[in-house]
């Protein structure tokens, strides 16, 4: 018998007894699979906590633009520009960037050198390097954290992926 329960060649001419013909009105007949039902089969073949993040790893080096419409976590080496104006980027404590970065949601562990743009929430953990300009309108930074560059808060707009440049100091002195 083939797998899943289907004939093979050698056994598309035999019949046993214990095999239900067709048009019979037994209706139990053993599958291996009968228990499982379609979904739970699919899941099985998902890796556990995928939901829509891709991965690049500890091995990977990628030169050139990286763009996307799902989250991304970084634990390689990029060179260029990443570009997720609507997903969250991670950069994983083995990554290591030398890329101008603008995304929905950045999260930093590993060592980044170039600008970072994140246009709702930029959050820099304690093993986390920034050599480059940062601007987020919310700005998380842990303890032991390094920022080697400017900072800018900007308020973030009603319309998702843009922001509000910050006042000059002539319409400062006006408020």
């Amino acid at each position: 018998m083939a797998l899943f329960g289907g004939k093979s060649k050698d056994d598309e001419g035999k019949s046993t007894a214990s095999s239900p013909q067709p048009g019979s009105e037994t209706s139990s007949s053993f599958s291996p699979f009968k228990s499982q039902s379609d979904s739970s089969i699919s899941k099985a073949n998902k890796p556990q906590g995928s939901s829509g993040m891709a991965n690049i790893g500890k091995s990977i080096s990628i030169q050139g633009d990286l763009t996307g419409n799902e989250d991304l976590v970084i634990e390689g080496t990029v060179k260029g520009r990443v570009e997720l104006p609507n997903n969250q980027l991670t950069v994983g404590e083995g990554g290591k960037l030398n890329a101008e970065l603008n995304a929905k949601s950045i999260v930093i562990v590993g060592n980044v050198n170039g600008n970072v743009n994140a246009s709702e929430r930029l959050e820099i953990h304690g093993s986390g390097v920034v050599n480059g300009d940062v601007r987020a309108p919310r700005l998380i930074v842990q303890e032991g954290a390094v920022i080697n560059g400017s900072v800018e808060m900007t308020k973030a707009d009603t319309q998702a992926g843009t922001t509000t440049p910050p006042l000059k100091a002539e319409q400062r002195k006006a408020v």
